[in-house]
């Protein structure tokens, strides 16, 4: 839904409030769960099921019930207040402070468990095969699946309650105004639950299309269990700390929701970037996000931190804030406004294109040609028949040569040629075009896999590229020698 159309739906409903017709009636399958997620179901399971607890409550049917005597839908004004929810909701006995009820009424929706909510005969749904599903969508571990179900949806505080509708309000589902909650007179877009149930286990339901080839097949012929055993398994390294997953988690599904607009607007981003040392703002057009080297970033056009480039990649756990702006702006940047005036923004494919030119996800970075050398037995092990880059490629002692004297000037090339004399013909020699400008602007992956590679690897060229491993490595010996 774009930000004009949300914006003359509340015009029309704080004008002519009137009772949403519209019929909620979808069982919590996992597709449904996820979006409603915004980011890591396994971490927000409750509050999400709790979610789709509200959904009923304000738009189900009438005269229905999904759990006890009472109506499905409320008898609630349009618009409502909190309170009048919590007093249609819970019981008259139930607490109308801060703090978390306790077992007062035992009809009280607010002592039912999750598991009571979620498998009964009038939501119809089977509780080994959601679990299933859901088990093999997040990897949550049976036991502490098992401890969320017997937990009760309801026995939480008020603030919790209010930071739900607020969650309601950001999906779209409810308009706040003046304090008080209007119900839509249309619902979001939202993942659609299959008349086949059996088709919510089909591999299509989730698009893996982002995966590498092989990785890909792997899914394809892994993702369910057999003879119910998990037996594939992805591990990756993720640095990014546990404190600032939700925020990711954010991060990502705001993106997700801006890329649903059309236009895709323009964003302004707070960032505290570790190269600059500081928090700064950056207006850049979104484009997509990568996890590469145990982070999650986001590919973006416009400004950099450091006002030197028109692309960065941001890391989203550094992200502090995220703002959407129009394009009409007067602070966009020239180069952004010009791209969008002729209808010529960049893509994710343009990103893949200039990363199959050289090594590094730092594509916006120049291509550097590089000469290794390595042992010739290590490289035979660990190097050779190996997939580093398209541009990764032996060649032999001879070509090396030829290399440093077509494209090094003197007087480096002099000193390099004496240098290839003194190494053997024997030995392995690669060329590869790498992210490489300067020692201020270069790849650090790139730089920290050729760093674990030594001493069985040696750079040639680029010289500077040279002359800073060199050093790293004197002052290394320093440290190691030192009493």
């Amino acid at each position: 839904m774009s930000s004009n159309r949300l914006y003359l739906k509340e015009s029309y409903m704080l004008k002519n409030p009137i009772v949403s017709e519209l019929v909620f009636q979808e069982v919590p399958q996992v597709e449904l769960l996820q979006w409603l997620a915004r980011g890591s179901l396994k971490q927000k399971l409750l509050r999400t099921i709790r979610l789709w607890v509200w959904l009923r409550s304000l738009y189900g049917f009438e005269g229905a019930s999904l759990n006890g005597e009472c109506d499905e839908r409320l008898a609630l004004n349009d618009p409502f207040t909190y309170a009048e929810w919590r007093d249609a909701f819970f019981s008259s006995s139930h607490t109308k402070g801060e703090e978390i009820p306790s077992l007062h009424d035992p009809d009280c929706p607010c002592a039912k468990t999750t598991q009571q909510w979620l498998f009964n005969e009038k939501t119809g749904v089977v509780a080994h095969q959601w679990q299933e599903s859901l088990i093999a969508h997040t990897g949550i571990s049976q036991s502490k699946l098992n401890e969320v179900l017997m937990q009760r949806l309801f026995g939480i505080t008020r603030r919790s309650l209010l930071d739900d509708l607020k969650t309601l309000v950001n999906l779209n589902w409810l308009v706040y105004q003046n304090e008080k909650y209007y119900r839509v007179s249309e619902f979001p877009q939202r993942p659609v639950t299959p008349k086949n149930e059996a088709e919510s286990n089909q591999l299509s339901v989730y698009q893996l299309n982002f995966l590498h080839d092989d990785l890909l097949g792997f899914a394809q012929n892994h993702f369910q269990k057999i003879n119910g055993v998990q037996r594939f398994f992805l591990k990756v390294d993720y640095v990014v700390p546990r404190s600032t997953l939700d925020a990711v988690d954010d991060w990502q599904y705001q993106l997700r929701e801006l890329w649903t607009k059309i236009p895709v607007p323009p964003i302004k981003l707070t960032y505290a970037s570790a190269k600059v040392g500081n928090k700064l703002d950056c207006i850049v057009y979104p484009v997509c996000i990568y996890y590469v080297q145990r982070a999650v970033y986001l590919c973006a056009y416009g400004e950099s931190p450091d006002k030197q480039s028109q692309w960065y990649n941001f890391r989203l756990d550094r992200i502090q804030k995220m703002i959407p702006l129009s394009w009409d702006v007067a602070e966009l940047p020239l180069n952004l406004r010009q791209h969008y005036q002729r209808h010529t923004l960049p893509s994710p494919d343009y990103i893949a294109l200039e990363m199959s030119k050289a090594w590094g996800f730092d594509f916006y970075l120049p291509a550097q040609l590089t000469l290794l050398r390595f042992d010739r037995e290590f490289g035979d092990r660990y190097v050779k028949g190996t997939e580093r880059h398209e541009t990764f490629a032996e060649i032999s002692y001879q070509q090396a040569q030829k290399l440093i004297k077509q494209k090094i000037p003197q007087p480096e090339q002099q000193t390099l040629l004496k240098i290839l004399n003194n190494r053997s013909d024997k030995d392995a020699y690669y060329q590869v075009f790498i992210r490489y400008q300067n020692e201020q602007s270069r790849d650090n992956n790139v730089i920290m896999r050729l760093r674990a590679w030594r001493p069985k690897c040696e750079v040639i060229f680029p010289y500077e590229l040279r002359q800073s491993i060199a050093a790293d490595v004197a002052t290394e010996f320093q440290l190691y020698h030192q009493h």
